[in-house]
């Protein structure tokens, strides 16, 4: 079976996460003929986790990680950095759902960040590492009931949490902006792109890494072959963790079955003191707000703000210039409503990202074909929920068992999705009707 790649990683914008950071070392391109016992599809955190995973497990095993751009470029480097332990489905108008769904995800979440704390704190990753928990923020009152529903949802979970109210809010966030709000222990904020970046240097030797190096055509057999610009990888063993990407590949069972997503970002350029000292509030902080189609909004200790929202069905897997430029102006409406004192702040980056989602939240992990595993399908979760993917898929292939891992096998498989153009007609109106209904929480 042939396995042609059309839609590879694009620019997408002027990442800050990742423009901040220093010059990268030189990338080592594949070129010529490589053999290898595996081959991992994917640099993001599932395919960072899965490489890492199998290391460990075989550190004899040659394993050959791959892909088209740099590590931390990708999505995995361009959310908000949130890694939550909480419930947090998109589908949901309060982000809970099914009690025991819920308890199945929460021990996922909190299993990765178990593993990526051990691997943080082993390696000294500077990602900006903070333990501080979440904000959920709510303006109109349908976004109060959301979090009150919320609030519920997480008594019945025997979850922590603090109510805060407006004043509560001010103090911590400099703005008036907010009605009510809550706040969850348990959420790691991060500097995304720092934290890939940081996990693609600190790597298992017998991990070789190619970056730079879109592949083109996957041929499946014994063994399976990727086919690059500049040569070829062989390996009996292949694991999928390009995401949104591998929505292309309708032999396995992919295609027609999970959606790419966009969402957008942009970041401030550095507050000047006096600026910082005008807003007031905490110099350290991210917020979700309670209609998940409403705004994100994280203040670093950086001197910086970012917001994200907006939201593109974009199959062909990139976000054109009009998308940037209509994020960029969403981003600024959003930005003045809660920072109107900042009004000559510039926003210096725009960028977007795909998520990887299905209609029904189910997610196709396992083997796909004989020696073909996948670790695809995120769900709005990708620090997580790729984590502990990657992480288990390696363990699956090798046939641990596990807790967690009877977990990702029992959840739901994708729905199939209508034919185009009805599936892209039911996306994009159903995005721009949540989006409408978040109002002023966006």
């Amino acid at each position: 079976m042939r396995l042609k790649c059309k839609h590879l990683p694009q620019g997408d914008g002027r990442c800050g996460w990742y423009e901040m950071l220093p010059p990268p070392p030189p990338a080592t391109p594949l070129k010529g003929e490589v053999k290898a016992d595996w081959v991992v599809l994917g640099a993001g955190l599932a395919g960072l986790a899965a490489a890492r995973r199998l290391a460990e497990l075989c550190p004899d095993a040659s394993i050959a990680l791959v892909d088209a751009r740099r590590v931390g470029f990708g999505s995995a480097g361009r959310n908000s950095g949130f890694m939550i332990d909480l419930p947090h489905d998109l589908n949901s108008h309060d982000y809970t759902g099914d009690r025991n769904r819920d308890l199945q995800q929460i021990l996922l979440n909190r299993g990765a960040i178990d593993y990526m704390r051990e691997i943080v704190q082993r390696h000294a990753i500077d990602c900006d590492w903070r333990e501080q928990g979440k904000l959920h923020g709510a303006v109109e009152d349908h976004g109060i009931r959301a979090l009150e529903a919320f609030a519920k949802g997480l008594s019945g979970l025997g979850e922590p949490y603090r109510v805060l109210d407006a004043e509560e809010m001010r103090a911590i966030t400099g703005t008036g902006f907010y009605r009510s709000g809550l706040h969850t222990p348990g959420c790691v904020l991060v500097q995304p792109a720092a934290l890939v970046r940081g996990l693609g240097a600190t790597l298992p030797e017998n991990v070789r890494l190619f970056e730079d190096t879109p592949v083109r055509e996957i041929r499946l057999g014994r063994p399976h072959e990727l086919v690059t610009d500049r040569g070829r990888i062989t390996a009996p063993r292949l694991i999928l963790a390009n995401n949104a990407y591998a929505a292309q590949f309708g032999g396995l069972g992919l295609k027609g079955r999970i959606l790419p997503v966009y969402t957008y970002g942009s970041l401030t350029r550095q507050l000047s003191p006096e600026e910082l000292a005008t807003l007031g509030g905490e110099e350290n902080w991210g917020l979700i707000p309670a209609d998940p189609m409403g705004t994100t909004v994280r203040r670093m200790a950086s001197g910086r703000i970012c917001i994200r929202n907006a939201f593109t069905y974009n199959p062909r897997v990139a976000a054109s210039a009009g998308h940037l430029t209509q994020a960029l102006a969403a981003h600024r409406r959003s930005f003045e409503r809660r920072f109107p004192m900042l009004s000559d702040v510039g926003l210096e980056y725009t960028w977007g990202g795909a998520l990887c989602v299905s209609r029904n939240g189910g997610t196709p992990f396992g083997e796909l074909a004989p020696g073909v595993f996948s670790a695809v399908c995120q769900n709005g979760l990708g620090l997580t929920r790729g984590t502990i993917a990657g992480k288990l898929i390696a363990e699956h292939a090798l046939g641990e068992e596990s807790e967690l891992l009877d977990i990702m096998l029992n959840q739901p498989k994708p729905v199939a999705n209508p034919p185009e153009p009805l599936l892209g007609i039911g996306v994009r109106s159903t995005l721009a009707w949540k989006e409408w209904k978040a109002g002023t929480e966006r």
